[in-house]
């Protein structure tokens, strides 16, 4: 499945991409703060296309213009997320690259994705986390409609084997009914 919005195209991720997914990846700047570590080379993008991306709900964030993939973004319901959530919820996460910070890009993608889960997907509630201090997340998920929930201390975060403080927010149809008219 394709996705489009005004400036970008969510699409299925292409091995092709590992070199482009590597470039913005390796970033000390965008992995540690989302909670995994920089891309270490182009074959090991490619592995995560391969494990990770290649699955239902994943979606290299693209321009328009040009298809090179600049981010992700993901809807996971269900037991694919990583939180405790039935199949009629899903969460939403997300990463861009450095270059592209600040441009409302990843809000863009977001507002788009909730659309596909409420609309097309039928879900009743959609969940977000970002890790304490990672506040350029944290204001992607609030222009998006997302409310604060809750928050969970002393969470394991194996893929940079450290203890990190999760906050969650949410959003439901309803809320996003009233958000959009």
């Amino acid at each position: 499945m394709i996705l489009e919005t005004e400036r970008l195209v969510l699409r299925p991720w292409k091995e092709a991409d590992a070199t482009d997914l590597y470039r913005y990846a390796k970033d000390e700047q965008v992995g540690p703060v989302a909670g995994w570590p920089p891309h270490k080379s182009i074959e090991e993008s490619a592995e995560i296309i391969r494990t990770v991306f290649a699955q239902e709900g994943v979606y290299a964030v693209t321009l328009k213009d040009d298809d090179i993939a600049i981010g992700c973004i993901g809807l996971m319901t269900g037991s694919k997320s990583n939180f405790p959530i039935s199949e009629s919820e899903g969460e939403i996460s997300y990463w861009i690259g450095v270059p592209f910070w600040g441009r409302g890009l990843i809000p863009e993608a977001m507002r788009e994705m909730i659309r596909h889960g409420f609309e097309d997907l039928k879900l009743t509630t959609l969940w977000c986390g970002y890790f304490e201090g990672n506040e350029k997340s944290k204001r992607a998920q609030e222009k998006c409609g997302f409310r604060y929930y809750s928050t969970e201390t002393d969470r394991l975060n194996a893929l940079m084997d450290d203890i990190r403080t999760e906050h969650i927010s949410r959003l439901t149809k309803e809320e996003w009914i009233v958000l959009k008219l």
